[in-house]
């Protein structure tokens, strides 16, 4: 039996791990993905304390700083949650059971996709949703990035130093970057910002070799990188009751509570409009602080 078990091994969760261990609680950390989205970042520089280094190094200093404290991190994922009175029970992937007496998801997101003819057929083909795992394997070539957020105009820089061309394919009339960002990328001579479109089709042979846009254009491109955002993984929070909007983000108050007593969330996966590392780590913190009120309550 754990006071606390936390679904998501991210930076919101481990944030979560950390607080809750200095809280004195029992607390086990399931990992499917440890250190979360943010391994796939290729910079981050707005995380107070750090003035610049990458997605993967600011995950690793947070996941050592959750292990020193004596964090239980099992690299499992939780696969199915009940809860029986008071006490959750959890099912990983591999069979085992776990019971604890608080819960916090932070379990993030998962790549939106397209949904447009081509794209399941030339993914791993050209097609791709991390510009920081494989942006090398495009050097010199011509590609594309679809998007128009702020994570779509750095994955767009992190490929300009790769490759010979980068076309930003946005539906709107305007990236919405952060200013920094947006300067950096207006600087750059082989970023080109293609608005007002959006790819209706990827086409090519053994791999991809153009995009059909609703404008009616073709673009010849060797690689097609998809940013558009994520799909909440909140599943097994629902299956519990916990509430969610209409995009199935997790409803929390700002205390990270949920509407199901002794349930918690942090993260990407919550309804917070700010998706930001530290905003995480925030929400994580503030979940383990709740829980363990909660439970000293009790």
């Amino acid at each position: 039996m754990q006071d606390l078990i936390i679904i998501g091994g991210g930076v919101a969760g481990m944030g979560a791990a950390i607080y809750a261990k200095r809280f004195g609680m029992n607390v086990t950390v399931f990992a499917e993905l440890l250190g979360g989205t943010i391994t796939l970042t290729h910079l981050v520089e707005n995380y107070p304390g750090f003035k610049s280094l990458s997605g993967l190094e600011l995950a690793n200093n947070i996941i050592d700083h959750a292990k020193s404290v004596g964090t239980e991190i099992i690299n499992q994922q939780i696969t199915e949650v009940t809860k029986n009175n008071d006490i959750f029970n959890l099912t990983a992937a591999n069979g085992e059971k776990y019971e604890a007496k608080s819960i916090i998801f932070a379990t993030g997101t998962k790549h939106k996709k397209l949904g447009v003819p081509g794209e399941a057929e030339f993914t791993n083909k050209g097609v791709s949703y991390c510009a920081t795992c494989d942006g090398p394997f495009f050097k010199n070539k011509v590609v594309g990035i679809v998007g128009g957020s702020d994570s779509a105009v750095k994955e767009s820089l992190l490929l300009a130093e790769h490759c010979k061309h980068v076309y930003i394919i946005y539906r709107g009339e305007q990236v919405r970057a952060e200013p920094i960002n947006m300067d950096r990328m207006k600087s750059k001579n082989n970023i080109e910002v293609i608005k007002g479109s959006n790819v209706v089709e990827i086409l090519g042979d053994n791999i991809i070799n153009k995009v059909k846009l609703d404008t009616g254009k073709e673009i010849d491109l060797e690689g097609l990188f998809i940013e558009i955002g994520g799909i909440p993984r909140t599943k097994i929070a629902k299956d519990i009751g916990v509430e969610l909007n209409e995009k199935s983000e997790i409803i929390i108050d700002k205390e990270s509570r949920t509407n199901v007593p002794g349930a918690y969330a942090a993260g990407d996966c919550c309804n917070t409009a700010w998706k930001q590392a530290i905003v995480g780590v925030a929400e994580g913190t503030f979940a383990a602080y709740s829980a363990f009120s909660d439970l000293k309550s009790s």
